[in-house]
C-alpha cells in the first residue's frame, strides 16, 4: 500500500479536500441563505439550511424587480463583447510579436512589459476624461472599448506562440498558403487550449467587473449585475435575501464557462513558460 499510494500523497489529498470543502462552505450558505427570509438571516442564528424553505426572493427579483433582467442582459452583451474581441486583437498581436518581424517589435512588447507593471486604478481616471470627451459615458461601448484589449493575455499568447511549432507554419507555407491563412488554418485551430484558457478568464474578469461600471455607468438600465446588485444594500437596511438570490444567477454563466472549458486548463500549461 505505501508503494502505490506514499503517504505523502494521503496528507496532500487530505489537505486538498479540506481546503476544498473550506471554499465550498460560503458559496453553499449563500446559497441556503437565498432561499430563506430577510428575517430568518438577520435574527443571527446559526442555522445553515433554511428553517421556511421559500421561493420569494427569486420570484422577487425576477418579476418585482423590473431590472434584473435588464441588469443580466447588460452584463451578457458586455461579457460576450469583451471576450470576444479580446480573442481577436490579443490573439493576432500575440502572434506578430511571436513570429513576425516588423519595425519597433521590440518597443511594442517592451511597452506591453510596461502596461502590465501599472496597476489598472491608475488608468480610471485618464479612461473617465477619454470616454467623456467621446460621449461615451453611460453606454455599451464606454465598457467594451476600453477593455477589448488586454496587456496580460497579449503576453501569454505571445509565450504560447513562441513554443509553437514552426514545423508545421514551414510545412503550410511550402503548400502556398500565406502568412494570414496559415494564422487562420493551421495556428487557430490548434490553439484551443490557449484559446479557451483565454476565454475564461477574460469572461469571468468581465463579468465580475465592478470599478468601471461603477464609475461610468450611471443609468440604472445601463447597469450590469454587480452594480445593480449593489442597489439592494441600503444605508439603514440591506435586503441580504436578494441578493444571496441575485448571486446565484449570476454565478451561473461562469460555472458554465468554467465547466466547459475546464479541460483546457491543463493543456494551457504552456502559457508560464517560454522562450524569447
Amino acid at each position: 500500500m505505501s508503494r502505490t499510494f506514499p503517504i505523502w500523497k494521503i496528507l496532500l489529498y487530505t489537505l486538498l479536500t479540506l481546503y476544498a470543502v473550506i471554499t465550498l462552505i460560503p458559496f453553499l450558505w449563500a446559497l441556503s441563505a437565498s432561499f430563506k427570509s430577510l428575517a430568518e438571516i438577520s435574527n443571527g442564528d446559526s442555522n445553515f439550511f433554511p428553517k421556511n424553505f421559500t421561493l420569494d426572493n427569486y420570484k422577487q427579483i425576477f418579476f418585482q424587480e423590473p431590472l434584473f433582467l435588464r441588469w443580466l442582459f447588460n452584463s451578457v452583451i458586455i461579457a460576450v463583447a469583451v471576450t470576444a474581441l479580446n480573442l481577436l486583437f490579443n490573439t493576432m498581436a500575440g502572434y506578430a510579436l511571436a513570429r513576425l518581424s516588423f519595425a519597433g517589435k521590440h518597443f511594442w512588447f517592451l511597452l506591453i512589459l510596461t502596461i502590465l507593471a501599472i496597476p489598472a486604478q491608475i488608468t480610471l481616471i485618464p479612461t473617465f476624461l477619454i470616454l467623456k470627451t467621446l460621449g461615451w459615458l453611460n453606454s455599451y461601448q464606454g465598457m467594451i472599448v476600453p477593455s477589448m484589449v488586454n496587456a496580460t493575455f497579449i503576453f501569454m499568447m505571445r509565450q504560447f506562440f513562441i513554443n509553437f511549432p514552426k514545423e508545421l507554419e514551414e510545412a503550410a507555407a511550402l503548400d502556398g498558403l500565406t502568412q494570414f491563412g496559415i494564422f487562420q488554418r493551421i495556428v487557430l485551430p490548434l490553439a484551443k487550449p490557449a484559446l479557451a484558457a483565454q476565454a475564461v478568464f477574460v469572461f469571468m474578469g468581465s463579468w465580475n467587473n465592478f470599478l468601471l461600471p461603477v464609475v461610468i455607468l450611471f443609468d440604472p438600465e445601463m447597469f450590469t449585475l454587480p452594480l445593480g446588485l449593489n442597489t439592494f444594500k441600503g444605508q439603514y437596511i440591506s435586503f441580504w435575501n436578494y441578493i444571496m438570490a441575485a448571486s446565484m444567477i449570476f454565478t451561473i454563466p461562469a460555472l458554465v464557462i468554467y465547466a466547459f472549458f475546464n479541460r483546457y486548463f491543463i493543456q494551457s500549461v504552456t502559457f508560464t513558460g517560454g522562450k524569447g
